[in-house]
């Protein structure tokens, strides 16, 4: 059973919730997803769980650690990545899916795919409450169809291309406008369509590149125009060690302090490896904000 939260103090000038079965999950204080890989090939490899006893753990560790939702995940999308078929990915999340649900019956679970058969499967079969697309529907046509008759929240992604042909994918005319372009128009379609809960996620890392990736970083505050969720999404990405000179492995103060200043500027979801700190970030950031006056 979801719990409405109190109103923070964090962010007094508006009331975000989703709906999560029939429950309305309250983002007034922002929240942590966890990720659950349970690929082979994740760019960052501490995140890969594949066993039954190792996606047990990394679940009831995201929750004891304060993470509200786990995110999980059956294909990489890391540009040297192999693309899977829907029936392939299916197949993984079946597996980790039924492990969660007997093991975890009450957690809130997102589903990380582009593919409307998939979003089908995990949302009709296994009860997961969330459909997360990288592609913004854009590499399954179905999908925004699919979200509709779902009725689920969806988190809307920027991305051009497919994740082996977005760092190709990096020209724009104008960064900022170009993706607040973007959602314009997905969001007015998804509407026209009956999905009601919408999320909205820059997509960093995604077909842009390091000094756009920080720029956009830079804009975060904008995105509060479209009067939706806000969902960031940078644990231990390229834009940090690239930037550090240092890898994935070695990105998590780096990844603290991005999820620090997105907080500051609007962030209601954190979706991370290290739900640990994100939590803490996050208690930290919404302590300093009840002294702005």
């Amino acid at each position: 059973m979801l719990l409405l939260l109190p109103l923070s103090l964090f962010d007094l000038t508006r009331m975000k919730t989703i709906n999560i079965k029939g429950e309305l999950l309250d983002l007034s204080q922002p929240l942590v997803m966890g990720i659950l890989n349970i690929t082979p090939d994740s760019f960052f490899a501490g995140s890969r769980k594949q066993s039954e006893q190792e996606i047990i753990t990394r679940v009831g560790e995201i929750l004891a650690q304060g993470g509200r939702i786990i995110d999980i995940g059956a294909q990489s999308t890391r540009p040297s990545s192999t693309l899977l078929s829907s029936s392939e990915e299916i197949e993984r999340l079946k597996f980790a899916l039924g492990i969660i649900n007997r093991e975890f019956p009450d957690v809130i679970l997102s589903v990380d795919t582009f593919y409307g058969d998939v979003a089908r499967f995990c949302v009709e079969e296994q009860g997961v409450a969330i459909i997360n697309d990288i592609s913004g529907g854009e590499m399954d046509k179905t999908m925004f169809d699919v979200a509709a008759r779902l009725n689920v929240p969806y988190v809307l992604m920027h991305m051009r291309g497919t994740p082996q042909t977005m760092k190709d994918l990096t020209d724009y005319d104008h960064l900022i406008q170009d993706i607040f372009y973007y959602f314009s128009q997905k969001v007015a379609e998804l509407h026209l369509k009956g999905v009601n809960d919408i999320i909205i996620d820059p997509g960093f890392g995604f077909s842009k590149t390091i000094e756009q990736n920080y720029e956009l970083m830079a804009s975060l505050r904008g995105f509060s125009i479209f009067e939706l969720p806000l969902l960031v999404g940078i644990s231990r990405k390229r834009m940090i060690y690239n930037l550090t000179g240092s890898i994935a492995d070695e990105s998590l103060n780096g990844t603290t302090v991005l999820n620090t200043f997105a907080l500051q500027n609007g962030a209601d979801i954190l979706r991370v490896h290290d739900v640990k700190e994100a939590v803490e970030a996050i208690k930290i950031v919404s302590k300093l904000k009840e002294y702005n006056f």
